[in-house]
């Protein structure tokens, strides 16, 4: 590992009280966004990362500003880590600035600067279907499916029409069955799971619009 790996690992490790060091071999499910707030959605989508992909953890990755949405009403980076942080229960949950220490700002960057800085961990992409149905305006879409496995999770209006997205019929050759999900994280890419599991309706932007687009006061 290089220099500036083991100042990412270091500075990680302070942050994440020694959990951000991967053994060999470990499942890690990587779920990125905004996070503003962090809610009930994204820890039922990890929850049932960790159940049905059969991960060792699940790593939050919050941006420090998501390209396609607006600075305006954004909390700040330490706001949005703070409240992760108190939703994230889960002892196997992992609340990372991992963008920010890596000065990445799209996703098709950021997965593949995280392998090469943890070549022996097994790492896969989770969505939700809300995201995947917008997934074309991404910067360079293609690369995530073509680094790392994905699983996608139903999000109720979302999930109606997901096979009639672009980006599943251009991958629909690589569609892992539900059944074999839990051997995702072992895969090649490309590689991705539709997984039709129990729905969560909660949203931040629902959570903005009951505080009147400022949940920190809360």
């Amino acid at each position: 590992m290089g220099n500036v790996a083991r100042k990412f690992d270091q500075t990680m490790t302070l942050q994440n009280k020694n959990k951000m060091s991967l053994v060999k071999g470990q499942r890690t499910g990587l779920l990125g966004g905004s996070f503003n707030p962090a809610h009930s959605g994204h820890l039922h989508i990890s929850n049932l990362a960790l159940e049905h992909l059969n991960l060792d953890c699940v790593w939050w990755m919050i941006s420090p500003q998501n390209p396609l949405k607006s600075v305006d009403g954004m909390a700040s980076l330490d706001q949005r880590m703070e409240k992760a942080c108190e939703v994230a229960k889960n002892s196997n949950i992992i609340v990372t600035d991992i963008e920010r220490q890596l000065g990445t700002q799209y996703t098709s960057n950021t997965l593949p600067a995280i392998q090469k800085i943890f070549p022996e961990g097994h790492f896969v992409w989770l969505m939700g279907s809300d995201n995947l149905a917008q997934i074309e305006q991404w910067h360079q879409w293609e690369t995530i499916f073509m680094t790392l496995p994905v699983a996608i999770f139903s999000r109720s209006a979302y999930s109606n029409d997901v096979e009639n997205l672009k980006s599943v019929k251009q991958f629909a050759p690589f569609q892992v069955i539900e059944a074999d999900a839990s051997t995702l994280a072992d895969m090649k890419p490309p590689a991705w799971a539709l997984l039709k599991t129990p729905l969560n309706p909660e949203s931040a932007t629902a959570i903005r619009s009951r505080a009147n687009g400022n949940w920190t006061n809360k």
